[in-house]
């Protein structure tokens, strides 16, 4: 639980997710979820409330969103300030679990990982309903998050368009050819010392202090979404690259393209015209190249028909870590998006470009 004192609260709850309890992994199917409400919910008692979920990036755990680096605030306390000065409707934030022994789900149905797509909008949206006064309806609705949990965010929006009404993706997966095929030539060199075995890999990575080498980071990525985009019959990850050489395995790789918001973008066209709001921002410097998959993924909404006017779409100058400080803004543009229509807006944090 967050230790700093906010205007609003945080509330701790555990889902026992029917949806996770039997997955391949043997993850636990009992499920920590925050959930946070502004300032002045407990007193107005007959007011109803937007929502907007917030997925982690990968290896994320909840209480990363409590992390607090210095000299900066998190998430959490930045959006409370929001709306504790009114520069946003009153919205309610939830931080949403989805780890696995890999380090992540991506947010999608998977028989290497489980079924974390229908965990969200089958059992977390609806126990937020039932537990609290929300706006129940897909316009006041959002989904929004960072690096894989903003690839979740668009996708979740691209297939549950009867969910989710908006979405933010910061940093977020896409362009799949930019972001992931330098990393699998990094990846084969990685496992030379391993006999070309991830799993070789992994057995090493487990037996001792995570992430004291310098291939874990981007091994573990691999692995995880190998679990996540290409299982075999099994659910054992399958790469979709020679380990050897880097070289590609074309039907492995089609099935991680098959999740690349670029190329859904047409095929969910609909879904994403229907969208309040879209934001879009990258790191001009962005060490997975998620900066090029940022542009792609604004041309192809644009290709798609998304009026001008309903997407924010920025670079910033920065990476792809420690920008937290970007979701905030994002969020105060999403409270204005699914607001009620009695809310009032403040048109001074709603620039769009």
């Amino acid at each position: 639980m967050p230790t700093f004192t906010l205007a609003g609260r945080i509330d701790e709850h555990v889902i026992d997710s029917a949806l996770l309890r039997d997955n391949p992994l043997r993850d636990p199917g009992r499920r920590p979820l925050w959930v946070y409400t502004p300032p002045g919910y407990e007193e107005a008692a007959g007011r109803r409330y937007p929502v907007t979920y917030l997925l982690l990036g990968y290896a994320g755990t909840l209480p990363v969103w409590g992390n607090r680096m210095a000299f900066r605030q998190p998430v959490p306390e930045l959006a409370d300030a929001l709306f504790a000065r009114g520069d946003a409707p009153g919205t309610l934030l939830v931080f949403v679990d989805a780890w696995t022994t890999y380090g992540g789900s991506q947010f999608v149905d998977s028989p290497g990982t489980g079924r974390y797509h229908s965990y969200l909008c089958e059992e977390v949206v609806p126990y937020v309903d039932a537990h609290y006064r929300t706006l129940p309806e897909r316009d006041h609705r959002a989904v929004a998050g960072k690096s894989s949990g903003g690839l979740g965010a668009a996708v979740s929006a691209m297939l549950r368009p009867d969910l989710f009404g908006a979405f933010a993706t910061h940093s977020g997966d896409s362009l799949s050819q930019a972001q992931y095929q330098p990393h699998f030539l990094t990846a084969a060199r990685q496992l030379r010392p391993y006999g070309g075995d991830i799993f070789r890999w992994w057995d090493d990575f487990r037996s001792r202090v995570a992430f004291t080498k310098e291939e874990d980071l981007n091994l573990l990525e691999i692995l995880g979404v190998s679990a996540c985009f290409s299982p075999g019959p099994d659910g054992t990850p399958t790469l979709p690259f020679d380990p050897r050489t880097g070289a590609l395995r074309e039907e492995e790789w089609r099935r991680w393209l098959a999740w690349d918001p670029v190329r859904m973008a047409a095929d969910h066209a609909t879904a994403l015209r229907s969208q309040r709001g879209i934001w879009i921002d990258a790191g001009t410097r962005d060490e997975w190249f998620l900066d090029l998959g940022a542009l792609a993924f604004r041309d192809a909404i644009a290709e798609a028909g998304v009026p001008d006017e309903d997407v924010h779409f920025e670079l910033f100058e920065g990476g792809h870590h420690a920008v937290e400080y970007r979701m905030p803004p994002a969020l105060a543009w999403l409270a204005h998006r699914i607001a009620a229509p009695q809310e009032p807006v403040r048109t001074g944090v709603t620039g769009r470009s």
